[in-house]
């Protein structure tokens, strides 16, 4: 049976409505949804259910944005995709909309939106020196801007209590990381130190504002979630902690001043609750939503009455509902993207395979509904590289499964999520152990007579970029094609050309991926454009041209050198993004292009 085609844009386009937010006082609902093509907010009044957009951004969508008072709201947004984010505050009733951090090339982090003030929040930025942020208390109502803490040049991170006073903060040499405490301004007292293998990321106080909730892998494998005494660090309780993988969020209520949940994922995500109240109340939601998917609460009111509940599966966007715990009801709110139907798109399976060094990779299978095995297949690894993948809706490989791929997504070591020793097997393994995961799960579709061994792609995004070129590199021959998007094609230039922010932590770079000078060999042989007398597949390259942390030059590189070996090339650059696309004319752009470069060359035959 021939599968329905669905059409390009339905995969790549901006949701219907998503993002959807209550205000404080629970006076009013916010959502995203587009405007002359990008993502604009929307608000209605829950007292007169009055609608209206409030913004009206028509160069980059708003993917980040929070509520300030029930009357004013503030957004993020960076300039053409260079990742300075500013702020920016928009009035609820006249729509005025102000940067009030108007800092060229600087960046802004939120630290603390200090929920119980209505006039400011704490932000981090990179104004005094680039590679470093310090603290500030910034007026949204009057853009008055105090300095808290000056970062003395080593502060990664600053943690406040739940009143908002900075508290701790964490430090890396590059190597080793360190939790401090603030005792006064400007003077702090080291807790701890560790290094960078091991984890110890605080979370938040705890509500007598003695000790705080961490996540650590301190004497243990998995990372697992603990109380610590900020004295020294040592270990009050642990919390939670799984055999097979790290633990994830934890959650808490403010109002009632109690632990509520842990999260952690093996192949899907799984809640663990700590307060019964937390427990029942999802047990309702889940019983008033006919879904077969994962659910959430994003989001709820200072009298945690009224929340907002998101479901999501492998195959739909999912809804969002909001609930009212008083009466135990449940209005929908919107279906993210109505126009895909859940019963005409593929299941994203979990698989697993043994690597050649006896390691157990997990990942994710979907093949398509139509034709038969072997198929066509693509290999899809995923950035970071710390990072996973996780089971999902991705547009990517819904998009391919419809066009007839199957797709494989692996988390090779390296990937998070599966303790410290899984994590290590990765280093200085770039274009080595790391790669061969990914041919091992290759190898592993084609004996099961799942893949067709001729036809078979890879393609990937940042890391999944380098590991592209790398497979093109050291596997010539197992691949029909290749798709680098904004991926590294030499380790040193790419060390070269990291964003200033980075700075801290290049020593640990260094020590994860490999160091210029100390292991140059390693690096030559790990970097494609160093031996691009290998790669014979075609290969398509799209790449961002304002991206701050894969620069344009490294895929000018290796089109330039491809091109004059006479490979066949083809790059696609976007002068308007940055690290992937965002504006939905580019996403189209960019999958038509790979569609019909698949097509090509995925449909007959290798020779």
């Amino acid at each position: 049976m021939q599968q329905e085609q669905i059409p390009l844009e339905d995969f790549f386009k901006n949701p219907e409505k998503t993002g959807f937010k209550l205000s404080p006082g629970g006076k009013r609902i916010s959502w995203l949804a587009n405007y002359e093509q990008r993502l604009n907010i929307y608000i209605r009044d829950s007292e007169n259910n009055i609608e209206k957009r409030l913004t009206a951004r028509t160069d980059r969508d708003i993917r980040s944005y929070f509520w300030l008072t029930d009357d004013q709201l503030a957004f993020f947004q960076d300039t053409g995709g260079d990742e300075n984010e500013h702020i920016f505050v928009v009035d609820v009733h006249t729509g005025d909309t102000k940067d009030i951090t108007p800092f060229e090339g600087v960046k802004v982090d939120l630290i603390d939106e200090l929920e119980d003030v209505d006039d400011a929040i704490i932000i981090g930025m990179n104004k005094r020196n680039p590679e470093i942020f310090d603290v500030y208390r910034l007026n949204t109502i009057t853009e008055a801007i105090t300095l808290i803490e000056e970062n003395p040049g080593n502060i990664t991170s600053w943690i406040t209590d739940h009143t908002g006073a900075l508290r701790l903060a964490t430090t890396t040499d590059g190597v080793n990381t360190s939790l401090l405490e603030r005792t006064a301004p400007g003077q702090f007292r080291t807790i701890i130190t560790t290094g960078f293998r091991e984890t110890l990321a605080p979370l938040f106080f705890d509500f007598e504002q003695k000790h705080v909730y961490a996540l650590s892998n301190i004497g243990r494998d998995k990372i697992a979630i603990v109380l610590i005494d900020i004295t020294d660090a040592h270990e009050i309780q642990c919390l939670f902690e799984h055999p097979d993988v790290d633990a994830g969020q934890l959650g808490f209520s403010k109002k009632r001043k109690v632990i509520t949940s842990a999260t952690y994922t093996t192949w899907k995500t799984e809640f663990v609750f700590f307060d019964s109240e937390s427990e029942q109340r999802y047990a309702k939601v889940k019983s008033l939503i006919n879904e077969d998917a994962e659910i959430y609460i994003t989001d709820r009111d200072k009298a945690e009455e009224v929340f907002i509940v998101r479901t999501l599966s492998d195959r739909t966007l999912g809804n969002y509902y909001l609930y009212h715990a008083t009466n135990n009801t449940i209005t929908h709110l919107a279906n993210v993207s109505p126009w895909l139907q859940a019963n005409k798109l593929c299941s994203m399976e979990p698989i697993s395979y043994e690597s050649r060094d006896g390691l157990t990779i997990h990942g994710y299978l979907t093949l398509p509904d139509s034709g038969h095995a072997p198929y066509p297949v693509v290999i899809h690894p995923h950035g970071g590289p710390w990072a996973r993948d996780v089971w999902q809706f991705n547009p990517e490989v819904q998009f391919l499964a419809n066009r007839g791929y199957g797709v494989l997504q692996m988390n090779f070591r390296g990937s998070t999520g599966y303790g410290r020793a899984f994590l290590e097997a990765s280093f200085k393994e770039w274009g080595k152990k790391m790669q061969d995961d990914i041919t091992d799960g290759v190898q592993y579709l084609i004996e099961k007579g799942i893949a067709d061994k001729d036809r078979i792609a890879i393609y990937g995004a940042s890391y999944g970029g380098y590991a592209t070129l790398a497979g093109l590199t050291f596997t010539p021959d197992l691949y029909t094609c290749g798709v680098d998007y904004v991926g590294v094609s030499s380790l040193f230039s790419f060390m070269e050309t990291i964003p200033p922010y980075w700075a801290p932590y290049l020593e640990m770079m260094y020590e994860m991926v490999g160091h210029p000078e100390k292991d140059r060999e390693l690096l030559a042989e790990a970097s494609p454009l160093l031996h691009i007398d290998n790669i014979k597949a075609p290969l398509f390259v799209a790449q961002g041209a304002r991206d701050p942390r894969v620069k344009k030059s490294e895929s000018d590189q290796i089109v330039q050198a491809l091109t004059e070996k006479g490979v066949d090339v083809l790059y696609m650059v976007r002068e308007n993004e940055g690290h992937g696309f965002m504006n939905m004319e580019n996403k189209f752009a960019f999958y038509a292009e790979m569609e019909s470069f698949l097509s090509r060359h995925m449909q007959s035959k290798k020779k």
